[in-house]
């Protein structure tokens, strides 16, 4: 069997729209689709797309994890330059810093819909050596 491709990630969330603008301003991608409770965000550099789809009585994920709270089942990890102006472009666009944090390298944060995601100066070569 030849290795599997991914294309992209499904996240839930209430609102696909104002998710997916979210995305298309925080990792400077462009929006492909909207409609039919779907967004679609594309990222220019290969085909890989991020598609936000809304469910009725979603409820977003709370993090750190809480008993008997809705956990997150998944987080993006994104590697940027600069954590200090990349932190503060993502709560221009809507995103807030989490109140717990782990690591001296990266910062956890929350995106509009509920999601968690960590903005890092590690790239996975450096994480996987």
């Amino acid at each position: 069997m030849e290795p599997v491709k991914t294309i992209g990630i499904a996240i839930d969330c209430e609102d696909e729209n104002a998710l997916v603008d979210f995305y298309v301003r925080m990792l400077n991608w462009t929006k492909t689709y909207s409609g039919n409770g779907y967004a679609v965000v594309s990222s220019p550099n290969e085909s890989f797309m991020l598609v936000f789809q809304a469910v009725e009585h979603y409820q977003p994920p709370v993090w750190p994890w809480e008993k008997d709270k809705q956990a997150q089942m998944m987080h993006f990890d994104f590697f940027v330059e600069n954590l200090n102006e990349s932190v503060e472009r993502a709560k221009a666009y809507g995103a807030t810093v989490c109140k717990t944090q782990f690591f001296e390298t990266s910062i956890t944060m929350i995106d509009p819909a509920g999601h968690p995601f960590c903005l890092s100066t590690v790239w996975e070569e450096q994480l996987f050596v």
